[in-house]
């Protein structure tokens, strides 16, 4: 069949090139792409985030039988909805689900109503009366714009005049758009973090390999947020017991309280979990695999991506096995100097020779006048499995060397934290 991903990342990237694989697939657009997706793509030059827009192409391309919605944006504004509303087979929540990534204030009532392990908050929608709160409240203290704001819309907060600061630029500076007119300001919990993604046809869910990311600009977690500096899998710290305990306390509930609610959830679910002294607790949901969290889990599955799909479309996601290569896989980003501030575009990208068996998922490329060239802050993905993470890590630092763009910048210590965390 042919298929189109929609979106133009890292992640989009590694579908992609896990699709490329599948036996069912014959041929795949992307919209709107980027260097590397075109290289295994033929790329469409539409706003995906033009729904109405999407669909009409959609409408006119017959011979595109099945489309994955990646990116958070189209699918809060209903893409799913609109193919489907077309007689297209889509991947991906519908807009009412994809409310669980889209609001943070709806994704804390949520887990408060159905007990569902998370931080203390309390949402605000006024600025004056949540400066009164933060003014009293236990430091530190994390600040989360309800809306999406590209992985960056929260503040973690050590100072009370950090969090003033924060809440002004959320509230009345609008640092993240109409994203900060609503803020959830939450209680700082303290362990190690794990992203847990699960597919899930509304009835079945099916965890995925675990992984763990680095939102940090700089070493040690120093430095602003970004949208993820690198990531690896598997968690090492994350065991059967951890497993069984989300599983049970977490994944299952939350499915149950999306259809308890009318909010059936068919897709990819993220769940950003923290282990704390008082067990698993949720940071944050995402209605989509993650980025750069995608590109070390893609390359660990055995089993067919298509046939997954394909699977929770259909809610039958209980009649597939799904396999799981052993070993791990290391995913570094090459960023553009500057990120996650101001950064230029438009630098050449040169490769050098890069392993056969390291993945390079593009995320911020274009190609100009030939030439594979920055177009984003975070650029390249640098992947490779290993028999463990310092093999992987070992092989992806050694290829990053090999690339070069100017004022690239990348972090020394993806894969580094958590190796002294007995697992559970």
């Amino acid at each position: 069949m042919n298929v189109l991903v929609v979106g133009n990342g890292g992640r989009e990237h590694a579908i992609v090139q896990a699709l490329k694989k599948s036996p069912k697939v014959d041929k795949i657009y992307a919209m709107k792409g980027n260097a590397g997706i075109g290289e295994l793509a033929e790329l469409v030059d539409v706003d995906y985030c033009d729904i109405k827009a999407v669909g009409d192409w959609v409408d006119m391309h017959k011979d595109v039988e099945y489309t994955v919605v990646a990116p958070d944006d189209p699918l809060a504004l209903g893409l799913v909805d609109e193919l489907e509303s077309r007689g297209h087979r889509t991947f991906g929540p519908r807009k009412n689900a994809a409310i669980i990534e889209a609001s943070k204030a709806f994704s804390k009532e949520l887990m408060k109503k159905y007990n569902i392990p998370t931080a203390q908050y309390e949402t605000f929608s006024e600025y004056e009366t949540a400066k009164k709160y933060v003014e009293t409240c236990e430091i530190p203290v994390v600040l989360k714009a309800d809306g999406l704001a590209l992985g960056k819309g929260v503040l973690i907060c050590m100072t009370r005049d950090e969090a003033l600061d924060g809440l002004k630029e959320m509230m009345l500076d609008k640092k993240f758009g109409t994203a900060g007119n609503k803020v959830v300001v939450e209680e700082f919990l303290v362990g190690p973090e794990v992203s847990a993604l699960a597919f899930t046809d509304g009835k079945t869910i099916k965890p995925m390999i675990t992984s763990c990311d680095h939102k940090r600009a700089l070493d040690n977690d120093q430095g602003l947020n970004t949208g993820g500096m690198g990531t690896f899998s598997p968690a090492p710290f994350y065991g059967e017991k951890t497993e069984k305990e989300v599983l049970e306390k977490i994944m299952l509930p939350t499915i149950r309280a999306m259809n308890a609610e009318g909010r059936t959830f068919k897709g990819v679910l993220y769940f950003g979990l923290m282990k704390t002294k008082d067990g698993m607790k949720v940071i944050e949901y995402n209605a989509r695999f993650g980025d750069p969290e995608t590109q070390v889990i893609l390359p660990m599955l055995k089993t067919d991506l298509m046939e997954i799909f394909e699977a929770i479309t259909d809610e039958r996601l209980d009649e597939v096995e799904i396999e799981w290569n052993d070993g791990a896989c290391v995913c570094l980003v090459l960023a553009s100097g500057g990120y996650p501030e101001k950064y230029e575009k438009g630098k050449e990208i040169t490769f050098g020779d890069i392993d056969d068996d390291v993945i390079l998922c593009h995320a911020g490329t274009a190609v100009k006048d030939g030439k594979v060239v920055t177009s984003g802050g975070r650029v390249l993905g640098v992947c490779a499995r290993g028999a463990d993470i310092e093999e992987a890590r070992k092989k992806v630092y050694a290829n990053a060397e090999k690339i070069h763009f100017d004022g690239m910048y990348y972090r020394k210590d993806i894969g580094i934290k958590y190796r002294d965390i007995a697992k559970e």
